[in-house]
């Protein structure tokens, strides 16, 4: 077995239409590049020319699994003992080498996933912004000195990681999202076990190289490829074996059910980012070019990929039909194509050919309940494809934009997350019809409301039941320095990013230093102050 440091990239005989090369991609166990124990494979493929092959990687086993679980277990008590600011300064240099790659790491994204080069530009970004704003958390992993009711002792408290954590992120932000994860939980102390996204897995394995190169230890993270279902379902049922302390998710809202169960009857700490179904308001007072911009990014960008996109556009009855028409005009006028090829698309593919399935099975029965569609289409081929289409779409797996009017709360699509480019759009009466409106859905991950009318502000602020709330903004969108994180199905009040974060990835560690040399009880040995009565007529001063 070769050492990730010391083994270069090795490359099979492909004949790839763009001339890149298809790589031998390897888990990384204890810092050692390693195959399947079985030998099994899987492939992952550009979904914007689905004759890319970018690389062969193993389908790990229950075995490789346990192996990685294992070598971080082993790690841990010299991490753990490492100081802060040493572990800080680590996750800075990883900062700095991906500042100094991310040209590279981009294109990589983009060739893997099918975002546009500005999306993964944005996404590594967010994953040198984690790196640099934890670097000096290292310095401020604060806990309290609190004062004793008793004399002669000191109480404390330190902040303490809680052991091996598993780490399973989707596809559509492969590397913001592992870096949400595993920063804050490397800088508390801790090791992982990262199960790679399957669509992802050339990005992944390049990133913990990175990693590695950056000074991190054989061992604090292991990277395991495979799919979900398989080798993702293995890490969680680790849990039930004792082999992993806390379980980091995000996807979808049912399978993060499943693993609150598994982590619940272990009580194992989980932390738990999932669906959405976004409400987006528009109100009368709204500066309605900004607004429609807004509405058009966050149903669109990203092919609406995104746990953040724009789900039910909420419109004010008195300007519903002139935005729709402006709405309707910028929608069929969106560029698509492949934007490493082709400047100023809008979108690119779907993240693969399962997403874009999945997204047509959800949108084929909205008409039959009722809504009507205004743009639709499903996949784009040569012969059923918009006018702004950029290049062969038989190359790839790209989809129509998808917009559905007349929707109702009565509606199953109202409430259901549709992961894909569908906006499904709502007239509202009034502000507090469309307030209630926002509130309706059974997530609560982000929202966002369109005014001027800064009542209708505040109390759209205050009484949204989200955990992310936009005002004049639309629904996407995150910094490394603010919690990211949703209620209800769209997660169990757990947070990405910030300081927040570092309360999902430690535990409270209270301290009684008894300095006095004798037995004290609080509460029983605490002296008590009598009170004075004041020879005072009280009465007399009514």
């Amino acid at each position: 077995m070769a050492h990730v440091l010391e083994s270069g990239l090795e490359f099979l005989e492909r004949d790839n239409p763009n001339g890149l090369p298809c790589v031998r991609g390897y888990n990384i166990i204890g810092g050692q590049l390693t195959s399947a124990s079985d030998g099994g494979t899987f492939e992952s493929t550009n979904p914007a020319r689905l004759t890319d092959c970018l690389g062969v990687f193993p389908h790990s086993t229950k075995e490789d699994v346990h192996t990685a679980l294992d070598s971080a277990a082993a790690a841990f008590p010299g991490w753990a003992a490492t100081p802060a600011p040493t572990r800080g300064q680590v996750i800075g240099n990883m900062g700095r080498l991906l500042m100094e790659h991310k040209d590279a790491i981009v294109a990589l994204e983009t060739r893997e996933i099918g975002k546009t080069l500005k999306e993964s530009g944005g996404s590594v970004q967010e994953a040198i912004d984690t790196c640099l704003f934890f670097q000096s958390e290292g310095r401020r992993l604060y806990g309290q000195t609190v004062n004793s009711e008793l004399p002669n002792k000191e109480l404390s408290t330190y902040r303490r990681p809680l052991g091996v954590c598993g780490i399973i992120n989707a596809c559509n932000f492969p590397a913001a999202v592992p870096f949400w994860k595993m920063i804050p939980a490397i800088m508390c102390g801790n090791t992982c076990v990262w199960k790679s996204p399957q669509d992802a897995p050339l990005l992944s394995f390049a990133l913990a190289r990175i990693m590695h190169e950056a000074g991190l230890p054989d061992g604090v993270i292991n990277v395991v490829h495979g799919k979900g279902s398989t080798t993702g379902q293995l890490l969680v049922d680790a849990v039930d074996e004792g082999k992993v302390n806390k379980i980091s998710f995000t996807g979808s809202t049912a399978v993060g059910k499943m693993i609150g169960e598994v982590c619940g009857r272990n009580l194992v700490s989980c932390s738990l980012e999932l669906g959405g179904k976004n409400p987006l308001v528009v109100m009368p007072s709204a500066d309605i070019d900004n607004a429609l911009a807004g509405a058009y990014w966050s149903g669109f960008g990203t092919a609406g990929q995104r746990c953040t996109s724009l789900g039910n556009l909420i419109v004010h009855q008195d300007i519903y039909d002139d935005f729709l028409e402006k709405y309707m005009e910028m929608v069929k006028s969106t560029s698509i194509g492949d934007s490493m090829r082709h400047d100023d698309v809008l979108y690119g593919p779907m993240l693969s050919e399962k997403y874009a399935t999945d997204f047509l099975a959800d949108v084929k029965g909205l008409e039959s309940q009722g809504a009507t569609e205004l743009a639709g289409g499903g996949r784009i081929t040569e012969d059923n494809k918009p006018g702004n289409f950029q290049g062969d779409p038989e190359e790839g797996v790209y989809l129509w934009p998808h917009v559905y009017a007349g929707v109702t709360e009565e509606m199953d699509c109202f409430h259901d997350e549709i992961f894909g480019p569908a906006v499904t759009i709502v007239k509202a009466n009034d502000f507090d019809h469309a307030l209630h409106l926002a509130n309706a859905s059974p997530y609560g991950l982000s929202s966002a409301i369109y005014t001027n009318d800064r009542m209708e502000a505040y109390r759209f602020k205050t009484e949204m039941k989200a955990g992310m709330t936009s005002i004049n903004n639309s629904t996407t969108g995150a910094e490394a320095h603010l919690p990211f994180g949703g209620v209800k199905n769209s997660g169990n009040g757990t947070r990405e990013s910030g300081i927040w974060v570092i309360e999902a990835y430690s535990y409270w560690h209270a301290i009684n230093d008894e300095l006095s040399g004798k037995l004290q009880l609080a509460q029983m040995d605490v002296d008590e102050i009598e009170i004075e009565e004041a020879d005072v007529d009280w009465t007399s001063l009514a």
